[in-house]
């Protein structure tokens, strides 16, 4: 019976720790809104997956299949990326982000893909939409179909740009479906998906997608934001001619999904040696999806808690959180993770210094508006653009100065009020000295009529007796105002 005690003791043991380490591995995934994804872009192959098929809001992520669509249609002939499109009423309506064109704007759809792939603006996807499918509706049922066809069997769209809308659903599962085929039937346009900035006039937009320019060997994708969603990304990177996609969806900061996926990189990059210590989750396309409803995370991510609105372009460093990013993975405990499976060898950097680090210098790509233009009559067009960012200030000077009378004018305008006697009282010594004899009497209407031409010789003689001869340059100074008023008024 005591040679039983030892055996009893360890397999308590054992079963407690298996009960902790179980404990410890659900509790962040309980705790955490994410759904995360890695995969190869090549084979397929699901190397990570955590709520990788549940339904979820693509926000931004939405006009991967925009650029999508619009660049097989251009591949397919039956547009250029010089063919001119026109910004409608509808694209100029579109929230933020957007570039803000006045309706009638035409420019290129190279350059309205590109403003739309780095800036995310939101109206050039609505334009790229209305040139290729006619209308939002139009378009939309194009990236339906499309989606059908690559086995996004978890997507559905209504708009092609991401922006709050209940049928706008996409999953994990699908993004990474998407990024491949992207890959696969594009590889011609896959510049579109990783240019580090963009030049408009005078402003420059980095990418929104902050692995670029500081993980090595970052290539793509995009980002997305909307308060139900939480922050998304897309991203990819290669790696000794091994290219792998991760997908981050519901992170509660730009840099803290920039860091997720960074770290689900690196993890995959360092796989090499210990793969055959994990079960297969075969590829992406067979992945089970669940049938739900998308979580909204709208209270999490832009309720009253948070200290500024949330937006797409938030530049908060994880020091800002005090060195978390709201998971316990996205500081030292990833790292340690990834020291581990790389077969006791370090990572270069840890993903929260790589994000917090300024990116790599890059010159900035310049779009533009109008026609396909290149040498001088590009610099031209760059400088006209940066002309036009200039005229709103003048004008929004001149307005100012121009509403500043008005608003002086408007209690000349209404005498009759509790304000214009202060006002008519102070107008009397400057109307004195501005007509000489008949100024001064207008402004006692009451007396008017009763003063005789000698009372009025004596009411022009009291300004030059009791005036000494430096208060007299003065008081026709005051005197202009009223002047001017009336002509206003006119």
């Amino acid at each position: 019976m005591h040679a039983l005690h030892p055996l009893l003791r360890k397999s308590l043991f054992t079963l407690f720790a298996a009960t902790l380490a179980c404990a410890a591995s659900l509790a962040p995934r309980a705790a955490s809104a994410e759904a995360l994804l890695l995969i190869e872009a090549d084979s397929g192959k699901v190397l990570q997956a955590e709520n990788a098929t549940i339904p979820w809001y693509p926000a931004s992520v939405t006009k991967i299949m925009t650029a999508y669509v619009t660049l097989k249609a251009v591949k397919d002939g039956k547009l250029t990326l010089d063919t001119l499109l026109t910004v409608s009423p509808t694209a100029a309506s579109q929230s933020p982000s957007k570039m803000g064109f006045r309706p009638g704007t035409q420019l290129t759809v190279d350059n309205a893909l590109k403003m739309m792939m780095v800036k995310s603006a939101n109206d050039m996807a609505v334009v790229l939409a209305e040139g290729v499918g006619g209308s939002i509706d139009g378009f939309s049922a194009l990236m339906n179909d499309t989606a059908q066809k690559l086995g996004m069997t978890q997507t559905s769209y209504v708009n092609p740009n991401g922006l709050p809308a209940d049928g706008q659903i996409t999953s994990a599962r699908d993004l990474g479906i998407l990024a491949r085929s992207f890959l696969r039937d594009l590889p011609e346009y896959e510049y579109f998906v990783h240019i580090p900035a963009i030049r408009f006039g005078k402003r420059v937009t980095g990418n929104f997608n902050k692995l670029i320019g500081r993980y090595p060997g970052a290539d793509g994708f995009k980002t997305g934001f909307i308060c139900a969603s939480g922050y998304n990304l897309v991203a990819s990177a290669t790696r000794n001619g091994r290219r792998l996609i991760a997908v981050v969806l519901g992170a509660n900061s730009g840099t803290a999904r920039a860091v997720k996926a960074a770290q689900l990189l690196e993890r995959g990059f360092s796989q090499d040696n210990l793969t055959w210590l994990r079960p297969s989750l075969g590829t992406v396309d067979k992945l089970v999806p669940v049938d739900a409803s998308p979580p909204n995370l709208r209270d999490d991510m832009c309720g009253g808690h948070r200290k500024r609105p949330a937006s797409d372009d938030d530049d908060a460093l994880i020091a800002a959180n005090g060195g978390t990013t709201g998971s316990a993975s996205a500081t030292g405990g990833e790292a340690q993770v990834t020291f581990f499976t790389a077969g006791l060898q370090p990572p270069l950097m840890k993903a929260s210094e790589l994000m917090a680090s300024a990116p790599a210098a890059a010159d900035p790509v310049l779009v533009y508006t109008g026609p396909t233009r290149t040498g001088t009559a590009l610099i031209a067009a760059v400088a006209a653009d940066a002309d036009q960012q200039a005229t709103p200030k003048p004008r929004g000077k001149k307005s100012r100065v121009a509403k500043k009378p008005d608003a002086a004018d408007k209690p000349a305008d209404k005498p009759k009020d509790a304000k214009p006697p202060a006002k008519t009282a102070a107008a009397k010594p400057d109307a004195k000295p501005a007509d000489g004899k008949t100024a001064a009497k207008p402004a006692g209407t009451k007396h008017a009529a009763a003063k005789s031409n000698a009372a009025k010789s004596d009411a022009a003689a009291k300004p030059a007796a009791n005036g000494d001869p430096a208060p007299k340059p003065a008081k026709p100074k005051a005197a202009i105002k009223p002047a001017a008023k009336p002509a206003n008024n006119s």
